[in-house]
């Protein structure tokens, strides 16, 4: 019995561990790096997107968000992508600054932009709620 409680307890701690604000940036990070916009937009409803192709003026819905982001990945190969900055801002409110390295298709061209990720804590997880990108 004691060996289950044990056993409990640890696997809450590691399941807690996964939604620190440093566990979202780095899925943000594996997903981008795969192209998965499903992966990167994770379980929000409603993300801003501040990229090429988007209306920064209003939230769009998840698929909408998974639609533009999937769009603005497509023609690019990615060289590196470094997490920078992770902070928490204010209570249940994070921000995460990503450095991306990459190169548009066709051309051997590598650029360069900062990525602005903004979150938020709900339900004891951090969810992504903005997206910006800075050239």
């Amino acid at each position: 019995m004691r060996a289950v409680v044990l056993f409990l307890a640890l696997s809450g701690t590691q399941l807690g561990a996964q939604s620190t604000l440093d566990e979202a940036a780095r899925r943000v990070r594996d997903g981008w790096l795969a192209h998965d916009a499903e992966a990167v937009v994770g379980q929000a409803s409603r993300v801003v997107l501040q990229i090429r192709g988007a209306d920064p003026s209003a939230a769009v819905s998840r698929q909408q968000a998974v639609a533009l982001l999937a769009r603005y990945l497509r023609p690019t190969s990615e060289r590196a992508l470094e997490i920078g900055a992770i902070r928490e801002v204010e209570e249940g409110r994070g921000l995460v600054e990503l450095e991306r390295r990459y190169a548009v298709e066709g051309t051997g061209d590598e650029r360069h932009e900062t990525l602005f990720l903004g979150f938020r804590r709900q339900g004891g997880r951090w969810v992504l709620v903005e997206l910006r990108s800075a050239r």
